[in-house]
């Protein structure tokens, strides 16, 4: 057992195959196998990081197989980090280029743990935990700084942030370019000191049930610029896996891939090592300015990171993907630290934000400018327990009580943004307080208003009917309206499953004829990225269904390979082109407009440009 009180299981010299190097190890905890490179063969090896390849295939009582690489933990030291993920007999076998040890094998026993396992991909866009199949309700905290922070404050982080119900932490793996620089002197010496004590915060956390969110690099083409070869970058994420694949974490990429020079075959070439050297398929996806969809169809990302307050942007995406979407920076809570972003709000426009998030389908992450590690900021923890912390903390205990593994975006509530199983829960956020109306299945229902900022719940008469409408009991504030059959919800808990409804895709609307809107903004045919032009729709078709429209603008330069790139929401307004969006001129841009209309359909036109420079 480590200092710190996680069981890490080590084996100094590999042992005969009848031998055990990791007695009684619990389920999805870390196993050591060490090895000491012999003198003989460390000669050929001057920079074991660079040359050595060594790994253990493991194979589990029933008879999967993982493989994993070993890291280099300085001097003449490698080792190989496992964790078993069921109980049982398990045996291995060593192999890489060094002869004293490549072809030997060995067994252990792992124990029931209790462990709820690793978060995965369940029910299509929502979470789930591998052992135990239970639902997972993402909420994280951005704590960028986190290797960094001095210990006893990064205790203090992880202390409140588990009493507050926080299961995530983000942060940078290591930290901005000049702390970088320190870390990697060049690119094939890493700083092991380093990495070792980030072992330590990581299994810290994970121990308070937090998993960890990995930014392997920041922004401004940093992990170009640190790794400029193909081969270096391989090396690195390789080391990354090794060292934190058998602990619990996600990987989220670089901060904004869309400041690489060539971002999307970048995060192709990382998401692709990290699927190929991860056995353990932990969720993958990067950072962004406004959204990583558009790298989705490169076949690694399985979950989407949006850094927007835009509800337009992440409602209409949410109906065009069909993977977990999770909001990091949706807004950043200034409670006494300042700002030096527009997105860094009072605490009551966070709460706002955060249920919004909710409601187009997102899971949130949260920051706080006295907190999160920005560049001009000093973490101070006198912070961990401001409001927007409390309400994060309030949204979680609400939607621990919900089905929220099937709740999705709901149209047929007007007065709030609503999410809904339909027929058997009903939520609807009520951000300006005023009559609210919802249309349900005809059956009973509990009904209660939520106060999402006290966490308190004010319990209504029970309602049966098809029509529901009230009134919030205040309206000095947002509510947040609960309509429910509990007793319906507790049987289908006795039955537990994710597969417990089809999971809705619709088939976006293209048809000119049916479209009802058309582009009427940018005139012409070319733009100019030196002046932007305005951007308008106008609709061709006056219903009930277009009397609130949502629109989403896109632009891609095929030619260019770095995929779409959001350019504006709603109805007017001016195009924002992005650095990177075309590399040789003239290009020919295509111009994309969807929109969602009050009840929830999706409609795209295309439009063709010539962009100028």
């Amino acid at each position: 057992m480590d200092a710190r009180g996680l069981p890490v299981f080590l084996l100094l010299n590999l042992p005969l195959a009848a031998q055990s190097p990791c007695p009684a190890t619990p389920a999805y905890s870390p196993c050591e196998l060490v090895f000491e490179i012999p003198a003989g063969e460390a000669a050929a090896h001057p920079n074991p990081y660079v040359s050595v390849q060594l790994q253990a295939e493991f194979r589990s009582p029933r008879h999967r197989t993982f493989l994993m690489p070993a890291y280099w933990d300085g001097g003449r030291r490698l080792v190989v980090r496992f964790a078993p993920t069921e109980a049982g007999h398990w045996d291995y076998r060593v192999t890489g280029n060094l002869a004293a040890f490549s072809g030997q094998t060995g067994s252990f026993t792992a124990t029931e743990s209790g462990s709820p396992g690793f978060v995965r991909v369940a029910n299509g866009r929502h979470w789930a935990t591998s052992e135990d199949n239970k639902a997972h309700l993402w909420m994280g905290d951005t704590s960028y700084r986190f290797a960094f922070l001095d210990r006893a404050v990064f205790d203090r982080v992880v202390e409140a942030r588990a009493k507050q119900k926080f299961n995530h932490l983000r942060g940078l793996v290591i930290g901005d370019q000049e702390q970088a620089a320190k870390i990697f002197p060049s690119p094939d010496t890493p700083g092991v000191a380093h990495f070792q004590e980030l072992d330590q915060r990581i299994l810290a956390l994970n121990r308070k049930g937090i998993t960890a969110d990995l930014v392997l690099a920041g922004d401004e083409n940093h992990l170009a610029g640190l790794f400029p070869a193909w081969q270096q970058r391989e090396r690195y994420i390789r080391y990354l896996v090794a060292r934190y694949a058998a602990l619990n974490v996600t990987w989220q990429g670089v901060q904004e891939f869309e400041e690489y020079q060539d971002g999307r075959a970048l995060l192709k070439e990382i998401g692709l090592l990290l699927k190929k050297y991860d056995p353990y398929n932990h969720p993958r996806s990067t950072h962004t300015t406004a959204t990583s969809a558009p790298l989705l169809g490169d076949g690694w990302m399985d979950y989407i990171v949006y850094q927007s307050s835009d509800d337009q942007l992440g409602a209409i995406e949410h109906q065009l993907y069909t993977v977990p979407q999770v909001n990091t920076e949706f807004a950043y809570e200034d409670s006494g630290a300042g700002k030096s972003h527009p997105h860094h709000v009072d605490s009551e426009t966070f709460r706002h934000r955060l249920w919004n998030a909710a409601m187009n389908g997102q899971y949130p992450t949260f920051g706080n400018t006295g907190t999160y590690g920005g560049r001009k900021f000093t973490v101070d923890a006198k912070f961990l327990e401001s409001p927007g912390a409390k309400a994060m903390t309030a949204w979680y205990e609400f939607f621990s009580r919900t089905r929220h593994w099937d709740l999705e975006p709901y149209f047929d509530a007007d007065g709030g943004r609503a999410l809904a199983l339909e027929g058997v829960e009903y939520i609807v956020y009520v951000e300006k307080p005023g009559p609210v109306e919802v249309l349900v299945e005809r059956h009973g229902y509990n009904v209660a208003w939520f106060n999402p900022v006290t966490g308190e719940s004010l319990k209504q008469k029970d309602f049966k009917g098809e029509r529901f409408a009230a009134e919030p009991p205040t309206r000095t504030q947002d509510w947040v309206l609960h309509i429910s059959r509990e007793g319906r919800k507790e049987g289908m808990l006795r039955s537990y499953k994710f597969e417990s409804r089809p999971l809705p895709v619709q088939e976006v609307e293209q048809s000119p004829q049916k479209v009802p809107y058309t582009v009427a903004e940018p005139a012409g045919d070319t733009i100019s990225l030196a002046a932007p032009p305005r951007f308008a729709v106008k609709l061709t078709r006056e219903t009930r269904a277009t009397r609130a429209m949502m629109f989403l603008w896109t632009g891609e330069v095929v030619a260019g390979g770095q995929g779409y790139r959001v350019l504006g929401t709603g109805k007017d307004g001016t195009l924002r082109f992005p650095k990177n969006l075309a590399k040789n001129f003239p290009a020919v841009l295509n111009l994309r407009v969807t929109a969602l209309n009050a009840n929830g359909k999706a409609y795209s036109i295309d439009k063709v440009y010539t962009l100028k420079p």
